[in-house]
């Protein structure tokens, strides 16, 4: 059974088949967040502390980190966050990145082990990449695109996720701790988009045996009442195997929907974690009267 192993200083978090269906927190990106993005500039976090823990307080098992600012020294602010982070939660965190010396500056202060975010099938990428994640003993997400972009085919797109993972093998990364991003569409321009990705997920599953993610809110780009199609979406594609997803989890209704979903594919033993997070207490006192007089009548 596959299983992909992070941490931070004191806790452990498992993707895997057979595992409860790992929420990864993406708020913590300045991409398309003005304010956020001035703010990291200028090395105020506060945002970023206050955005961590909502997220953790919604459900996420893992938070990302993303510190893509133009013209600011990424490599710099990345390890602050991150440091900072790991100060006020204990998830393990996904170092989110498209700059090398940002992700190793990134890994250097990172305790536990980290999910790398991300590698392409690129060949210069890759030879960038993967050591870097061998060296800190991490894992990584590897994205279904290469030198020619991103295919709308999704068996060429299963091709080039089996290329990164033979590569990293090379490298001694093991396919376990090579977690692919299969790369959702946006129903909303390609029809097909949700069909092709179930099935491709289900064959990453299947052939490649992988655990895999994906940043769930492209499916529903463009569309009205977006969140409604995340909701929708996320449940399914977890059906079809998918293991993890970077989502919003203060979106109303994703994690009940996610949660529910772990139920029904038998990934929440016992309902345990459905019980535990969603059981309305009784009112003070209620059962315990009413027990104690019905047992007594019983036992006269």
């Amino acid at each position: 059974m596959t299983r992909t192993i992070l941490s931070s200083a004191t806790k452990e978090v498992i993707i895997g088949f057979d595992q409860p269906f790992i929420m990864i927190g993406e708020r913590i990106n300045p991409t398309g967040r003005k304010l956020l993005a001035a703010e990291m500039k200028e090395g105020n976090y506060d945002r970023v502390v206050s955005d961590a823990l909502a997220q953790v307080a919604a459900g996420a098992q893992m938070l990302d980190v993303n510190a893509g600012i133009p013209l600011a020294d990424e490599p710099k602010i990345l390890a602050e966050v991150i440091q900072l982070v790991q100060s006020v939660t204990d998830v393990p965190l996904c170092i989110d990145s498209s700059i090398i010396e940002a992700l190793e500056a990134g890994l250097s202060v990172y305790k536990g082990r980290a999910l790398v975010n991300s590698t392409t099938a690129e060949s210069e990428v890759m030879e960038r990449v993967l050591p870097l994640v061998k060296k800190y003993d991490a894992a990584v997400v590897a994205i279904s695109n290469d030198e020619t972009g991103i295919s709308e085919d999704p068996d060429v797109r299963f091709e080039i996720a089996k290329l990164i993972v033979q590569r990293a093998q090379d490298h001694g990364i093991k396919p376990q701790d090579v977690v692919v991003d299969p790369l959702v569409m946006p129903i909303g321009a390609i029809n097909q988009a949700g069909r092709d990705v179930f099935r491709l997920v289900r064959r990453l599953r299947e052939e490649l045996k992988v655990n895999t993610t994906c940043g769930a809110s492209n499916i529903g780009f463009g569309l009205p009442n977006r969140h409604a199609i995340n909701n929708s979406f996320l449940p399914m594609i977890a059906g079809m195997g998918m293991t993890s997803a970077i989502l919003n989890p203060l979106h109303e209704g994703l994690v009940p929907a996610i949660k529910a979903a772990d139920v029904l594919n038998g990934v929440d033993p016992n309902c345990t974690n459905w019980i535990r997070q969603f059981r309305e207490p009784s009112p003070e006192g209620e059962g315990r009267g009413r027990g104690g007089r019905e047992g007594r009548r019983r036992r006269g």
